[in-house]
């Protein structure tokens, strides 16, 4: 009996490197997921790692590490059913996805394992996402979509080692069907834009994976040292894709013949050894019981709900605050559920209860603004009311000087009430789209400005990522306007306003089958 006991015993208690809630805090990453810490900690420092290799790849140099609120949050949830119910996919093709967003960008993956030969899909998604966000995010130049989606392609299609090491250029197994029997693309398609819109047929062709080859052969190929820089010297220089194209590589039919020739060849890989890569040290905490209970919540909330989810939702936040009412993680949930189902007043009691227990919760004074925005709408005295929203969005600023949202919200409190924002506010969104330059709403905002204010070459400059954005809806008016401005004659409201009518930039690239 006694040996029966202790069995019991040692089965209750909690054994050392069980799942638990955790955060891991790097540099550039926020992961939260229910895991072991030795397996949140590895996946962290991988993350890292592969930022550091891009960063060497590409020759990208950092100012410094991003604002704490402008890393990108990995939220780890428990399977692929369930990202797709996040994503509201019904294709079973979601894997993972990433939302970019002025302080606050995500990505939703399942439990990833990146150890073994080879990736799963959810994490070469996740990898494929991060690329397109850093090189957003280190890069003003508008690349030519085939660049950005076989650049993104070449780096998802990575192999971590368990000594350290980081492999890139293998063979992207995962795009191999598409190449040898999905609808063909050219060599010429990728380098002229407008040759493969004429042709594309509708639904799935070798667009990435042909992307993918093209950028491989020429990171490797030595019968063609020095083309690559010079073709992208070119595009720099203002020279459209297939401009820079036939200048740097040739008879495209010619390069045609060697891309397809080398497909079926042995591939080179570059593996990089740790001391290469600049990465930094992963801080673990694991969650309080509040913010463990509430993660789903919270999770569904940074999503982004519709207000009769919301509705469905904030009972559930509520019933979880009431059981935890110290926590200020909690009453932080609860405020952005609130804020979500139209309840201004409830969400400023909860942000207010919250910042009281913990100053520095800084979505508490997002959410505490966005209500504050929300009450000044219907607000007779409208100046005082954006006074007192702004405020809210000013102390947050003074935790984090480099947060994009408090810098935004001070331009759109002039905006909303119908006032003309004055130099100060303009230049508070100019630098929050530089903070955040991977946020292409917030970019058109700017555009739109710059309009106003008969600045066409800034806007053009700007709007640029938007209507190339190879996933936003709207590029198609986006480009028309781009070529208005690129003729620096006067657009006037009423042109402006028929040239963009019902356009939508939709800055959300899901990642199903990418």
């Amino acid at each position: 009996m006694l040996r029966l006991l202790t069995t019991l015993a040692l089965l209750a208690m909690p054994m050392a490197g069980s799942a638990k809630w955790m955060e891991a805090s790097s540099p550039h990453f926020v992961i939260y997921a229910d895991d072991t810490p030795t397996d949140i900690q590895r996946f962290s420092q991988q993350l890292e790692r592969f930022h550091g290799a891009m960063a060497l790849m590409l020759e990208r140099s950092e100012d410094g590490p991003p604002s704490p609120s402008n890393r990108v949050t990995v939220y780890v949830v428990k399977s692929d059913r369930e990202v797709r119910k996040l994503a509201g996919d019904k294709t079973g093709f979601t894997y993972a996805f990433y939302q970019p967003r002025a302080g606050g960008s995500y990505a939703i993956v399942p439990t990833i394992s990146s150890d073994g030969d080879s990736l799963s899909f959810s994490m070469i998604a996740l990898l494929h996402e991060y690329a397109h966000h850093f090189q957003l995010s280190t890069s003003r130049e508008n690349w030519p979509r085939w660049f950005v989606e076989g650049s993104a392609e070449f780096f998802a299609s990575a192999k971590f080692e368990k000594d350290g090491n980081l492999t890139l250029g293998l063979a992207a197994q995962h795009r191999a069907a598409e190449l040898f029997h999905a609808p063909d693309v050219s060599v010429t398609d990728l380098l002229d834009p407008d040759t493969y819109e004429k042709r594309r047929r509708k639904g799935f062709d070798a667009y990435y994976g042909k992307a993918w080859l093209l950028y491989h052969y020429l990171t490797f190929s030595q019968s063609r040292k020095g083309q690559f820089p010079e073709y992208l010297r070119l595009l720099r220089s203002g020279k459209s894709s297939i401009e820079a194209a036939r200048a740097a590589f040739g008879d495209l039919a010619v390069l045609e013949k060697d891309v397809e020739r080398y497909k079926l060849g042995k591939l080179t890989a570059l593996r990089l050894n740790p001391g290469l890569l600049k990465t930094s040290p992963v801080t673990l905490r694991e969650l309080s019981a509040g913010e463990a209970v509430i993660m789903p919540v919270r999770i569904r909330s940074r999503r982004g709900v519709t207000r009769e989810e919301a509705i469905e939702l904030v009972p559930e936040a509520r019933a979880i605050a009431a059981r935890f009412p110290s926590d200020a993680a909690v009453l932080t949930a609860l405020a952005e559920a609130e804020v979500d189902s139209g309840n201004p007043d409830a969400a400023i009691t909860a942000a207010d209860a919250a910042l009281a227990l913990d100053p520095r919760q800084v979505n508490a004074h997002i959410q505490k603004g966005l209500a504050l925005f929300e009450k000044a709408e219907t607000a007779q005295d409208k100046a005082k009311a954006y006074r007192d929203a702004r405020a809210a969005f000013l102390k947050l600023n003074q935790i984090e000087n480099d947060h994009p949202l408090p810098l935004m919200y001070f331009y759109m409190s002039y905006l909303r009430q119908g006032a003309v924002p004055g130099e100060n506010a303009v230049n508070a969104l100019e630098r929050a789209s530089e903070l955040a330059p991977f946020d292409l709403g917030l970019r058109y905002t700017l555009v739109m400005q710059q309009i106003r204010d008969k600045r066409y070459e800034d806007a053009a400059f700007n709007l640029a990522p938007i209507a190339y954005n190879p996933h936003g809806s709207g590029t198609e008016k986006a480009r028309k306007l781009l070529d208005r401005l690129k003729e620096n004659k006067e657009i006037t409201p009423v042109e402006l306003e028929a040239l963009m009518a019902a356009d939508e930039t939709e800055g959300e690239e899901p990642s199903a089958n990418r």
